[in-house]
């Protein structure tokens, strides 16, 4: 009967968890700097929106850097670790970057394809984050050619709060109409040093419809999302890549960027 009850609860657990939205974090604070110099990438694969599970993956196929079109791999600098969320502690990578000169720095990680019960597929997301430098653009806008790919129309670390975010999901470099696409809010602030998302929220959500929002392109793969809240979001477009099967089982080759909003602060008198 006991392990009947456990076996229950992990499934229940399981299904809760698939509900929400998958999320393959490529996370440093600040996506807009100042200055160059050493910053820290996290990359666990969870639902950061609700600080919820905290998936076990395999070592990423590919991590990589675009600076001024040139490409660099960092797989090498990828490094083991662990994550904490108010659900579990689970495995995560990271590593650390130094950042030369100004511009836009794209880091691409293509996670390794995940196995997501609940589903019974898979599931492989491609993560894009750009860090800029001075506030000097110079690749922002470039398209990378990932087999599955968000490119942006808005610079991903230059957008108000209340303003709004406009990419393009393409496959292989071709647009996906009408391409389906989860947003997520970092609701629960990383903790760099202890590797945890904040005990806390940075915001009460109105109902748990609002925890992944769900939202679709137009008939020529662009959307637009209007962003409410100063901070970082996330934007999943849904089993646009390419390969569909992996071991078997159906694959969701997922594409990911993620893109900071900044308040506007009154002037102090």
């Amino acid at each position: 009967m006991l392990k009947k009850l456990v076996a229950t609860l992990v499934v229940s657990a399981s299904a809760v968890s698939a509900a929400h939205a998958h999320f393959q974090m490529l996370y440093t604070p600040d996506l807009l700097r100042e200055k160059g110099g050493e910053i820290s990438l996290k990359a666990p694969f969870t639902h950061p929106a609700s600080s919820g599970h905290v998936m076990t993956v395999d070592k990423p196929q590919q991590f990589f850097q675009i600076r001024k079109g040139k490409k660099k791999d960092l797989i090498d600098q990828l490094v083991a670790g662990d994550w904490t969320s108010a659900e579990n502690k689970g495995p995560s990578y990271e590593a650390s970057v130094k950042l030369r000169g100004l511009g836009d720095n794209v880091f691409v990680l293509q996670a390794a394809p995940y196995y997501e019960e609940a589903e019974n597929k898979y599931i492989q997301q491609i993560t894009k984050t750009i860090v800029n430098v001075g506030g000097l653009p110079t690749d922002w806008e470039a398209e990378v050619g990932l087999p599955a790919e968000i490119v942006p129309l808005t610079k991903p670390y230059a957008i108000y709060e209340h303003g709004s975010f406009s990419g393009i999901v393409k496959s292989e470099g071709k647009p996906v109409p009408y391409a389906e696409i989860e947003v997520e809010y970092i609701n629960y602030l990383p903790d760099m040093k202890a590797n945890a998302f904040a005990k806390e929220s940075t915001v009460t959500l109105p109902a748990d419809a609002f925890t992944t929002i769900t939202i679709y392109a137009d008939a020529t793969g662009t959307f637009t999302f209007g962003i409410p809240k100063a901070g970082q979001w996330g934007f999943g477009a849904l089993n646009v890549g390419p390969e569909k099967e992996y071991k078997g089982k159906e694959l969701s080759q997922d594409a990911v960027i993620w893109v900071q909003a900044h308040a506007i602060n009154k002037p102090s008198l």
